[in-house]
């Protein structure tokens, strides 16, 4: 299943709903941390992410793309 564009705000939702925690802000890049991850995770605040943010930021938390869309349909 091919995964759509979405607004920042609800992926941000969907970062603190997997336990990420906002860390800082510089320019229109928001960072966030997880315990149990060697890398932040990096979003940008532009309207729509695009796929290949999303995919790269999954992989970072570990989560698989059928966790994500089953997480992200009930928020």
């Amino acid at each position: 299943m091919k995964l759509a564009r979405i607004h920042w705000k609800k992926f941000e939702k969907f970062l603190l709903s997997v336990g990420c925690e906002f860390v800082s802000e510089e320019g229109d890049h928001r960072k966030y941390h997880k315990p149990g991850i060697l890398r932040s995770v990096i979003i940008p605040r532009e309207k729509d992410l695009p796929q290949f943010i999303i995919l790269n930021n999954l992989r970072t938390l570990g989560i698989s793309r059928k966790e994500y869309l089953k997480k992200i349909l009930n928020l």
